[in-house]
């Protein structure tokens, strides 16, 4: 026992590092593992003293047993049994891809995270561009929900600034899980965004399991009460109207309610408008070749972050005009299926579109869609022909019970400050005391006042649905 043994140099190295890691798995890593969850557990206690809606035990349940939990599921099961059959491969392996799947799908939520730095820096970025406009997204709203039912916030998507924007208006009284595309899977931003709570989705994929697991996430995300934020329309807007809804989201969650046995589901309106959008003339060229994709080139971002900064320095920086958002009526799913029974694809189309009719009735009208509005129907007109054209047309807006968010202080003319927006960008052009279109750039007019086209029956784009 008291013999001496030699081994050379690099095999005490490697017994050392064996050791170490082992004392470290079995010892270190759960003590401080637990420390820590000790520590979050007790601040989001406190945090949820003051949030309106506080954050479920499911937000802060460890990724590793929500993953277990997800991919165990009788229905995940059973489609991992039917994916099996098709490919014709063994079971373990469609078990492996349904993991790969939940481990895509769900987030690894920080409560510190997302309200010590993300609501920061999302006030931040919103106040550094536009001057933000808030008039229905008041507590109010959120407290009339009850704090059994399960708030899912519903928005059209102009922008990805929209994912800034109500992450702060929101951030005050409640945690949003929102649903993102692939796009945001690229280092580092993707575990940032799961860090915050979201979840990615695949919204191309038509392969059976995969929507199976997104499905049952989204099932037990809205059973357990989470916060959810959505974008029905599955993609920015190309046009400026707010477009068609896509059924997917709506439909898992309409799939997995059972009227009087599961827990009720409030869906919340919520309507976003901007006097500019940042990727207007992307979008707008996206929509012209029919083809969804955003192509930024490096050197293109470099020039715009380089001129930006230049403005910045110089104090010759003007922000965008107003980001603007408003609230619409919430719609009770258990009061919404008492007048309309299950009938399938039917039944999620009549709630999605009633839904989709609130937000459109809701739509801030800000300076610049206004100006826009009033050159798609006449050009080449004075400043003050303009003024008496967008007063009038606020008028009839306003009586029809539009949502007009227009600058409060009395020294600042809303006409003046969307036509000078416009004039900036080259959109107008003034010539002899007259305004009129910029010919190449037409379709950012035509962009702008679509976006609130439906608001008023002069308009064009005009698009009806059933809003009760």
């Amino acid at each position: 026992m008291n013999r001496t043994v030699e081994l050379p140099l690099w095999a005490l190295i490697l017994i050392l590092a064996f050791a170490a890691v082992t004392f470290a798995s079995h010892f270190l890593f759960p003590s401080v593992r637990w420390f820590f969850r000790r520590r979050m557990e007790r601040a989001v206690a406190r945090l949820n003293q003051r949030l309106t809606r506080p954050i479920e035990p499911f937000k802060i349940a460890r990724r590793y047993d929500m993953i277990q939990r997800l991919i165990y599921d009788p229905e995940v099961s059973k489609a991992i049994q039917q994916h099996a059959r098709d490919e014709g491969v063994p079971e373990q392996v469609g078990f492996e891809l349904a993991r790969r799947y939940a481990r895509e799908i769900v987030p690894r939520f920080s409560a510190f995270l997302y309200f010590g730095f993300a609501i920061r820096l999302s006030r931040f970025i919103s106040r550094a561009f536009y001057r933000v406009r808030i008039d229905q997204l008041d507590a109010e709203v959120i407290e009339s929900i009850p704090q059994d039912a399960t708030a899912v916030f519903v928005m059209n998507h102009r922008s990805n600034m929209d994912y800034v924007l109500v992450t702060w208006l929101a951030g005050k009284r409640s945690h949003l899980s929102y649903a993102v595309g692939e796009w945001a899977r690229v280092w580092p931003l993707g575990p940032l965004i799961r860090a915050m709570g979201a979840y990615f989705i695949r919204r191309k994929s038509r392969n059976a399991l995969y929507r199976k697991v997104l499905a049952q996430y989204i099932r037990m995300s809205t059973e357990s009460g989470t916060t959810q934020g959505m974008f029905p329309e599955g993609g920015l807007s190309l046009t400026g109207a707010v477009g068609e809804p896509k059924l997917g989201l709506i439909s898992y969650i309409l799939e997995g309610f059972e009227p009087g046995q599961s827990r009720d589901v409030v869906f919340v309106p919520v309507a976003i408008n901007y006097d500019r959008v940042m990727e207007d003339r992307v979008l707008l060229a996206a929509g012209q070749t029919g083809v969804r994709k955003f192509r930024l080139r490096a050197f293109d971002v470099v020039r715009h972050v380089v001129a930006h900064l230049f403005l910045r320095f110089t104090g010759r920086f003007r922000r965008f005009g107003y980001a603007s958002v408003s609230v619409g009526e919430p719609l009770s799913l258990s009061e919404f299926l008492h007048d309309h029974p299950m009938l399938g694809e039917r039944t999620t189309m009549q709630l999605a579109r009633r839904i989709m009719a609130r937000i459109r009735a809701v739509v801030p009208v800000l300076p610049v869609p206004v100006v826009a509005a009033v050159f798609t129907q006449e050009d080449g007109l004075t400043r003050a022909e303009v003024a008496e054209r967008f007063n009038r047309m606020v008028r009839d807006m306003r009586e029809r019970g539009a949502q007009i968010h227009m600058p409060r202080a009395l020294d600042i003319d809303p006409v003046e400050q969307g036509v000078e927006l416009l004039l900036v960008r080259r959109v107008l052009v003034e010539e002899g005391g007259r305004l009129t279109v910029n010919p190449d750039e037409r379709a950012v007019v035509e962009y702008y006042a679509h976006s609130i086209a439906h608001l008023s029956p002069g308009l064009a784009q005009t698009d009806e649905f059933d809003a009760t």
